[in-house]
């Protein structure tokens, strides 16, 4: 397994591999990763003929308060779990090297960005598009495989992929979990012990959910009452962010459950905001 740490080496090294006739798949990450990296990855390596997964804190998709220098970090972990699971090349720049210091071109997807976590993170999608951007014209993969936790951030990056041409296919992967439900994040590790025996309390709240839809309630307005008052009983302490229901593709909200609908939600536990969805079946 090769490490790639420009731009300029990862494209001759992918640029060789087409020459050479194989197929690419790309897993873009943050690093620090877990078994739903694995998963993705995973899926990866049956999708192609070779494989890279870039490891890269990007910067851009983090505003001013957030968690950019206290992001978790383990690069040597990285590297041995991505040869392990068979990836050809990890791709781990710094941020010098993907943005020049008068860098000054954004890729947005505004329509799509403007609710859930576009809300509250004005800058972030912004920032995801444009590395995503920049790591598809890197590699030129035939696909790019990406979990389902972040539904909003997999929409937009279908609709720029769709809006701009692009030719990799966008595969999205269902959510990996914990054993009681608690949906896998790189930043579940700042949750204390008492947290993180709490938190499952999200998911469930989105099962309940999936269940009165399946009982005919179709309101989502009275469906989001049930589920904030859910959290308010077993999260007391906990903040909810949002707790949407919106049209899976355009992050539309919707009215009534009466078709698929996305349910996605992000809920402040101390420090720490998590964010999880469903699919609902009208």
């Amino acid at each position: 397994m090769d490490l790639l740490n420009t731009p300029a080496a990862l494209r001759i090294q992918c640029r060789q591999w087409r020459k050479q006739g194989h197929s690419i798949a790309l897993v873009p990450t943050m690093g620090f990763l877990h078994a739903g990296h694995m998963s993705l990855i995973d899926e990866a390596r049956k999708r192609a003929d070779k494989l890279v997964v870039s490891v890269f804190v990007n910067p851009t998709q983090f505003g001013p308060n957030e968690d950019l220098d206290r992001y978790p970090r383990d690069l040597p972990r990285d590297l041995k779990l991505a040869e392990e699971h068979g990836a050809d090349a990890v791709f781990a720049p710094e941020p010098g090297a993907m943005y020049e210091p008068d860098h000054a071109t954004w890729v947005e997807v505004p329509e799509l960005a403007k609710g859930l976590c576009g809300a509250s993170r004005p800058i972030h999608f912004r920032g995801v598009c444009t590395v995503v951007l920049k790591l598809l014209n890197l590699v030129q993969p035939d696909v790019a495989v990406f979990g389902q936790k972040d539904w909003q951030q997999l929409a937009i990056l279908k609709r720029m992929a769709r809006d701009l041409n692009l030719d990799a296919e966008l595969v999205g992967m269902p959510i990996f979990r914990e054993a009681d439900g608690l949906a896998m994040s790189s930043r579940n590790v700042y949750l204390t012990g008492d947290e993180r025996a709490r938190v499952p309390a999200i998911r469930q709240g989105l099962l309940l959910m999936q269940q009165r839809v399946k009982d005919g309630e179709t309101d989502a307005e009275q469906l989001g009452l049930m589920f904030r008052r859910h959290i308010a009983d077993t999260l007391p302490d906990a903040r909810i962010d949002y707790a949407a229901f919106v049209h899976p593709e355009s992050m539309a909200p919707v009215a009534r459950v009466d078709k698929a609908t996305l349910l996605a939600v992000a809920v402040f536990i101390g420090k720490v905001r998590l964010i999880d969805n469903i699919l609902l079946e009208g």
